[in-house]
């Protein structure tokens, strides 16, 4: 099994006030660790409702969504690599574990839902990859809730840096729209079972099922 992981950029992000992250492309995502602190917004309580077993948080930061979940009956938990994340959700009484979300986790292949929002999609900058580690992670008939970048059509892989962080070093993202994200399911053997529209400012938030055919991308391991 592989360690918990080590501090990450995000540690100094979550910690400090919103960034606005220019991509080659020329557009400008802005990182919000201010709403990744705050309690649920109506988008979220509407996934929480839609969440009716066993939830994974993939990227919970400081655990807002699995607090919400366990408020709301449902067993959940949240996986996170910043020990700074980790930390506000055990101050919030959010079950985490920290993590690299490729490593072995509980119950593989027994979670009824796994969530990827606030741009998690963007994690490990391979959203092919991730999404098929996390399908591996649902039960049979278990479904995918994904946030999906404003932009239906956007598609980027590439590498954030932030130049106020202890470590210098960049992390792999994604950015990845609706339109863009339902090729990708295609590709993976994922159906779309829903798609809604999330609050002003955030994107969409897509439903995935799995189907027949394996959701391994071919020639590729989970790392």
């Amino acid at each position: 099994m592989r360690p918990a992981p080590r501090a990450t950029l995000f540690d100094d992000l979550l910690s400090g006030e919103a960034l606005e992250v220019r991509h080659p492309t020329g557009s400008v995502q802005l990182l919000d660790p201010a709403r990744w602190r705050a309690g649920p917004d109506p988008t979220d309580i509407d996934v929480v409702r839609r969440c009716t077993g066993p939830t994974l948080d993939l990227g919970c930061g400081p655990g807002r969504l699995v607090r919400a979940l366990r408020d709301h009956g449902v067993v959940a938990w949240g996986v996170d690599g910043s020990a700074v994340a980790v930390q506000m959700c055990r101050h919030r009484g959010a079950p985490v574990l920290h993590r690299d979300v490729f490593a072995p986790l509980p119950l593989e292949g027994r979670w009824q839902h796994v969530l990827l929002l606030d741009g998690n999609i963007g994690i490990g900058g391979d959203p092919d990859l991730l999404l098929a580690r996390a399908a591996a992670l649902l039960a049979a008939g278990g479904t995918l809730l994904v946030e999906t970048d404003p932009d239906p059509g956007f598609s980027w892989t590439g590498s954030l840096r932030f130049p106020a962080a202890t470590d210098p070093s960049s992390t792999r993202w994604a950015r990845v729209g609706a339109r863009a994200l339902e090729v990708i399911a295609a590709r993976l053997g994922l159906a779309v079972v829903d798609r809604r529209t999330a609050r002003p400012g955030r994107g969409d938030i897509v439903e995935l099922r799995g189907g027949a055919r394996s959701t391994r991308p071919a020639g590729r391991g989970t790392g």
